[in-house]
């Protein structure tokens, strides 16, 4: 049963999910209001950040107006933002210097979080660590890809976090192991594409809601960055994919915004019983339930699904598996495309990396049952940035700062912390 307290159930869970996730075991954590709202005329209400990343052209030009300014200052700001990618509003020195001043002096901000630490791969794959306002990290990671269709051109992902760690805990992922603090908002997951771009000093061509968290257990605020991603950075909607473990009644609820990206739906096991194993949270929604919603979503909104599956050695990797998962898939309508993960090693974790025999036996019994599937390649591994892998010891415990506490002693603070906690439970 996963260790959450109801407080934080209650805060990023629909009251459903809520009901069907409730522990037997209960710590005391004081709930916080995490949600936030902006007006359909971009002015705050008292409970929102002042942060100008987020806001449409439409926003911009209302936010100037309401500061006394010409309408098409809005839309210069939207180019500061969106393409030149200016940080500080002092530094938007195209603007009226009073405009400038008084949107400073109004408390707003651009809303970039600087690079706490920056580790790269032999691949070329690059983590970040992104400081936010109240001193967590979150982890981002680019992910370059010579184009093979375009020779010379490189198609650059990033794979972008939509929580302060995640409350799920599948077994194999390490995301969940680090705890779980807060929804991030709507600037702080659109600033982690701004913070990949400046690194490699690229456009970034491709999205994947693959990082921290759970996107669905976030909705509001992962939409309200996928239509900025879309809209503002100009990034097509097929070049986005939101992926989910799956969280009962959200996959409706994301169908019915008929977006044109892609859904990806973390599966890892072809049966109930398997799978509840292997993603805790599967046993407040029923293999059964979550494939008639995936079908729902294909015929709602003509898209396909794409199953991700975590090959786990001795575990999930036989043939037989695949076989049942290929019988799965075809009950559920077909047309569907897996993209099978071949586990990357994670510190606590028991699991074991499949050998590459075992992994090609997989493909060919899904492929000799007409299922698509590819085998994920894995990036960033030595930098521990590959899939399953992000976790930080500042995700549950915000960084200690202002004082003459040691980043050692800092790191003790904070796993000290997480097992008190622990204990309390």
């Amino acid at each position: 049963m996963i260790a959450i307290s109801t407080a934080l159930i209650h805060q990023v869970c629909s009251p459903s999910v809520a009901r069907a996730l409730r522990p037997r075991c209960v710590a005391a954590v004081p709930s916080r209001n995490l949600s936030t709202s902006i007006s359909p005329s971009a002015r705050p209400s008292p409970e929102a950040p002042k942060v100008l990343i987020g806001l449409s052209d439409q926003e911009l030009q209302q936010l100037a107006l309401d500061f006394g300014q010409e309408k098409y200052r809005g839309k210069q700001l939207h180019q500061l933002i969106y393409k030149r990618k200016v940080k500080e509003v002092e530094e938007f020195t195209n603007l009226p210097l009073k405009f400038r001043t008084d949107l400073q002096e109004a408390g707003w901000r651009v809303g970039r979080s600087p690079v706490y630490q920056s580790v790269t791969a032999a691949d070329g794959t690059v983590k970040l660590l992104l400081k936010l306002d109240d001193n967590r990290l979150i982890e981002t990671v680019g992910i370059p890809v010579e184009d093979k269709n375009n020779k010379g051109s490189v198609r650059l992902t990033a794979c972008i976090s939509s929580q302060v760690g995640c409350p799920l805990r599948c077994s194999f992922c390490a995301t969940g192991k680090g705890g779980f603090s807060r929804n991030l908002q709507r600037h702080e997951i659109v600033e982690q594409v701004f913070a990949i771009e400046d690194i490699f000093n690229h456009r970034v061509t491709n999205v994947v809601f693959m990082g921290m968290g759970e996107p669905m257990l976030n909705m509001k605020s992962v939409l309200e960055a996928h239509r900025c991603l879309n809209k503002d950075v100009q990034i097509g909607q097929r070049m986005i994919t939101i992926s989910t473990v799956g969280v009962p009644n959200t996959i409706q609820r994301l169908a019915s915004h008929k977006l044109q990206s892609t859904l990806a739906v973390s599966l890892h096991a072809p049966n109930q019983k398997l799978r509840e194993t292997i993603v805790p949270s599967a046993k407040a929604y029923p293999l059964e339930a979550l494939m008639k919603d995936c079908r729902d979503y294909f015929l709602q909104t003509s898209r396909r699904v794409s199953f991700e599956y975590a090959l786990l050695a001795g575990v999930n990797d036989a043939v037989e598996h695949a076989v049942e998962l290929a019988k799965l898939l075809h009950e559920w309508g077909g047309g569907y495309h897996v993209n099978l993960i071949p586990f990357n090693p994670i510190e606590g974790s028991e699991y074991q990396r499949p050998y590459k025999k075992a992994v090609m036996a997989f493909v060919a019994a899904l492929e000799s049952h007409k299922i698509t599937v590819s085998v994920r390649q894995t990036r960033g591994l030595d930098a521990n940035a590959a899939c399953g892998q992000l976790r930080n010891q500042f995700q549950k415990n915000p960084l200690l700062v202002d004082s003459d506490i040691s980043q050692p002693e800092a790191a003790e603070a904070a796993e000290a912390a997480e097992a008190a906690e622990a204990v309390a439970c």
